[in-house]
């Protein structure tokens, strides 16, 4: 008998997403349950041994952590976005762990309280990127024909732009047409485009208002323009 699968997720976490679009390019039939981390409710501190989102619920077994989430649904669900081959393989898990360091760098650059540390962490951005565009293979994802864990690791990294370019023109992927031409067909794959819900923008909006760094200030002021 198949046990019920819950993915107990955050309105804006991108490591959820991962789990949200490997559940959905493998068919894994699952109920999603969205919890405020501002006001934790006891059932899931009882089940998030770090109080933190994703955790993927299996029977009454409760997983925490999206690599080993990610690992787990590797090893037991059909259609595999691992490649079979160890040494790809291995190199997927290393580019999955630079899209961990990538969404470090985004946090830097919207938690920003000065415009010294904003343009520095805005040109480390930059550099990130420009590695990744040297790496990038013909595509159309990034191991070649076939959807991978890297590109579900990446789809929500690049979500964070569609927001970034409402704001203000940074820079940051100008002249790195591979990186740009993947992140237009991650917003279009289907299990990418429906990881977050329809008010992610607006919800993300208001989080980065809520920093109070440098780019909120850049919103308070196109919004007034």
């Amino acid at each position: 008998m198949t046990q019920p699968i819950t993915l107990v997720s955050h309105a804006l976490c991108p490591y959820v997403q991962r789990i949200a679009i490997a559940l959905a390019e493998k068919g894994v039939a699952h109920e999603r349950r969205v919890v405020d981390l501002g006001n934790k409710p006891q059932w899931f501190l009882d089940i998030s041994p770090l109080g933190q989102t994703p955790v993927l619920k299996v029977g009454e077994a409760a997983l925490f952590e999206s690599a080993a989430i990610l690992e787990y649904l590797e090893e037991t669900q059909p259609n595999p976005l691992h490649t079979a081959d160890p040494v790809e393989r291995a190199r997927h898990r290393a580019w999955i762990g630079f899209g961990s360091e990538v969404l470090d760098t985004i946090a830097g650059f919207y938690s920003a309280r000065d415009a010294e540390t904003f343009e520095a962490r805005t040109v480390a951005l930059g550099d990130r990127f420009r590695l990744l565009e040297e790496h990038l293979g013909a595509g159309p994802w990034f191991s070649g024909a076939d959807f991978s864990l890297v590109d579900a690791v990446f789809g929500p990294v690049f979500r964070y732009f569609d927001v970034f370019d409402g704001i203000a023109d940074f820079g940051i992927l100008t002249g790195l047409p591979k990186v740009c031409a993947w992140r237009m067909r991650l917003a279009k794959r289907p299990s990418v485009r429906d990881a977050v819900s329809a008010d992610y923008s607006a919800l993300l909006h208001a989080f980065l208002l809520r920093r109070d760094g440098v780019l909120a200030g850049r919103i308070r002021s196109s919004s007034a323009a």
